[in-house]
């Protein structure tokens, strides 16, 4: 099962009078990760067709084709979606019980760590946390995915591993630490006529302005703030990312948001970031991730890092 095994051997054919092969759990963790024949040969120090005829004996054991061609790549069919999540735990389990009770070492850990968020996240945090990878974990790879305007148990079926932003879901085993309360800021370029004066409500609604909605929504809690005070605000349009939006508002008099969180983005660009004059509902910015994780360390890892980076906000 350990990784130096399946590096200076080709994995051994499963046999079904000895039970399960524990070398196939590790090969198809490892292919269902890389989504690709060679990429997983690469990790496991193996040749292609030996990683071919591994993918050969894991479909016939499985009896399902697992990974099948799309165009150019390759693609899981939905059995292997559906059990990819608890290969991985297994996989997991399996080697901290063979690694002892703190004695994983980060440094030799080989693993992609998916991080689901905001796009805020990579953008603004991703660069501290590749190079904290490259420091600390050299054989950890970090993959960010945007969110979805499709709300999925993605913590569950192991499509991520950290869920991070605001976070919604209410699937009872999903383990949730909530950081600290954020809030939503106004955003505009340098000079622009907002910026001189009080700044009022009614002169905040009176402007136009941008949203960001990966569902392409005009419309969020700010609208329902200022009806309260029987305001309405022009919204001009809708962009699908806040760094999207940014590049829109350095160029243009409209007026977006952003959370306080993606003021490295905003510092970076030159933009001008102000209170907006509302009562707005605080937005609780937390971490979420399934419990097969909680004694995995390079998911410990994963979590201190991102905790140290958003919690210095």
């Amino acid at each position: 099962m350990a990784h130096s095994e399946a590096a200076h051997s080709e994995v051994a054919p499963s046999d079904p009078g000895r039970g399960l092969d524990l070398n196939l759990l590790l090969a198809l963790d490892v292919l269902l990760d890389e989504e690709s024949v060679s990429g997983a040969a690469r990790r496991l120090h193996l040749s292609e067709p030996a990683m071919s005829r591994t993918l050969g004996r894991i479909r016939k054991a499985l009896g399902d084709p697992v990974l099948v061609r799309a165009g150019r790549r390759m693609v899981p069919t939905p059995h292997a979606l559906a059990v990819r999540a608890e290969v991985s735990a297994v996989v997991e389990r399996a080697r901290a019980l063979f690694a002892g009770p703190g004695a994983a070492d980060l440094r030799t850990v080989s693993r992609t760590l998916t991080v689901l968020g905001s796009d805020v996240i990579a953008a603004a945090y991703g660069p501290a946390l590749f190079a904290r990878a490259a420091a600390e974990a050299p054989g950890v790879r970090i993959r960010f995915l945007g969110e979805s305007h499709v709300d999925a148990p993605v913590l569950r079926e192991g499509t991520a591993d950290l869920e991070v932003g605001v976070i919604d879901t209410v699937a009872p085993e999903v383990r949730i630490e909530r950081l600290h309360d954020d809030r939503m800021l106004g955003v505009v370029r340098p000079g622009h006529p907002l910026l001189r004066g009080e700044l009022t409500p009614e002169r905040f609604a009176a402007a136009d302005h941008i949203t960001v909605s990966r569902k392409g929504r005009l419309h969020g809690p700010l609208d329902a703030a200022l009806a309260e005070l029987g305001l309405e605000r022009r919204v001009v349009g809708s962009v699908g990312t806040y760094p999207s939006s940014l590049f829109v508002l350095l160029r243009t008099d409209l007026v977006g948001l952003v959370t306080s969180w993606a003021r490295p983005l905003t510092d970076t660009l030159g933009l001008v970031t102000f209170d907006v004059p509302l009562d707005l509902p605080p937005l609780r910015l937390a971490i979420a991730w399934h419990p097969r994780h909680d004694a995995d360390p390079a998911h410990a890892w994963l979590r201190g890092c991102v905790r140290d980076l958003l919690e210095v906000t």
